[in-house]
């Protein structure tokens, strides 16, 4: 019969400890937990009932990204509250639509779907719960990490060390574990802010997504599912140059109002904000050096966080949750080390060239929309009415919308 002692050692074992709980650190949880034989924590400095009630934001999911959240098994649940996106039209300024792109082209496929945060960490965290061999320890926060060849160890701010043979980062732009790990990073900012906010509209969104390009920055709308009170309903994404105090977070309600009209197409009819609520967010870009060290891996906005004008931050983390799994389900089929450093190398040279393309890709693309000189301008819609007279060019950035 084991004694107290080694009940204790065993209980604070793990295989994996992930450290950061949301969106990727609750997805990767899922994945890993099912994975048998493998013992899965996952840290978070917040409860989760303050999870569940701070975040109101609304997440773009790509097709490529339902796929990886279906091999966690969760994706039938998000899919039920989300909005399926068809459409996607992308329009410069006073342009017409420049650009379409239509499931139709895509075998009828949707491109993505808008669902709620809130709605995906309840169905993660129900997922979390329903999994014999994960847990989710919440609230702490990691005080330290000790490192030896053979398992990584974590100390909690109440003095609990937990070990593993593996310690995934996945705690954001202001990583403590990519901290630990003293990587270098690439980052600056794009003096820009997102302010968001729900709008209600008279007429239907049929499922179509707008990008619409202004010099101060992307104008998003985002299909939405019905509001409550039965009316339509879109997100919407409003960019502007500078994180300013005077900006449109300082505005009335009314004249909030009337910003946002000015850019909405007329096709939806009358708008209203809904519950008169937004909220802003700093744009930034942030990319590590190296993604890996011993015993320790960064995924999603701790590896990297880009611009949201393509909307693929977080489907580009689930690309790197998708590699990881695969990997380590791998390793645990053929009795290996999952933390070895041949399984570490193999996920960065998987994943680095698809995470530089794209911070390559939105980064040009914040630059080549921001700018409003007459050369450019010609310059970009000529390049948009070029992808859409070219098949082969407007499939592969319909699958790039996609994920695939």
């Amino acid at each position: 019969m084991k004694n107290d002692d080694q009940l204790q050692k065993n209980a604070n074992e793990y295989d994996v400890i992930i450290v950061g709980g949301g969106l990727s650190g609750l997805s990767l949880s899922c994945l890993l937990g099912g994975i048998d034989g493998l013992r899965v924590a996952c840290i978070d400095r917040d409860a989760p009932e303050a999870q569940l009630k701070s975040d109101e934001r609304t997440t773009a999911i790509s097709y490529g990204s339902s796929k990886i959240l279906a091999r966690a098994g969760v994706w039938d649940a998000i899919a039920a509250q989300g909005c399926p996106i068809e459409d996607i039209e992308i329009l410069d300024g006073n342009s017409p639509v420049l650009l379409q792109f239509l499931s139709g082209e895509v075998d009828g496929k949707a491109f993505g779907w808008i669902v709620s945060n809130r709605y995906i960490r309840e169905v993660l965290m129900a997922r979390m719960a329903e999994l014999p061999h994960v847990d989710h320890i919440a609230p702490t926060t990691v005080k330290d990490f000790t490192v030896d060849e053979h398992c990584a160890k974590v100390i909690l701010d109440d003095g609990k060390v937990l070990s593993a043979k593996l310690i995934v980062g996945a705690d954001g732009r202001q990583s403590s574990v990519r901290e630990f790990m003293d990587v270098d990073i690439r980052s600056w900012s794009y003096q820009q802010q997102a302010v968001v906010c729900f709008v209600s509209h008279e007429h239907a969104h049929r499922n179509r997504a707008v990008e619409h390009f202004w010099p101060e920055g992307p104008f998003a709308i985002l299909p939405m599912p019905d509001h409550k009170g039965g009316g339509c309903c879109s997100s919407l994404v409003f960019t502007e140059h500078g994180n300013k105090r005077d900006g449109l977070m300082s505005l009335s309600d009314d004249m909030f109002l009337d910003e946002v009209t000015k850019r909405f197409p007329k096709s939806y009819g009358a708008i209203e904000i809904i519950d008169n609520k937004r909220m802003a967010f700093p744009l930034s870009l942030v990319h590590a050096a190296e993604y890996i060290a011993p015993r320790m891996v960064l995924v999603a906005d701790a590896a990297h966080g880009i611009h949201p004008i393509a909307g693929q931050g977080l489907n580009l983390g689930f690309r790197d949750l998708g590699v990881l799994h695969y990997l380590i389900e791998d390793a645990v089929l053929r009795g290996g080390d999952i933390g070895a450093p041949e399984l570490l190398l193999s996920y960065q040279r998987k994943r680095r060239p698809d995470n530089m393309a794209m911070i390559a890709a939105t980064d040009a693309l914040v630059r080549l929309f921001s700018n409003d000189l007459p050369p450019v301008k010609l310059l970009r819609r000529v390049g948009l009415k070029a992808v859409a007279k070219l098949p082969m060019a407007k499939q592969f950035f319909m699958k790039r919308a996609m994920g695939e």
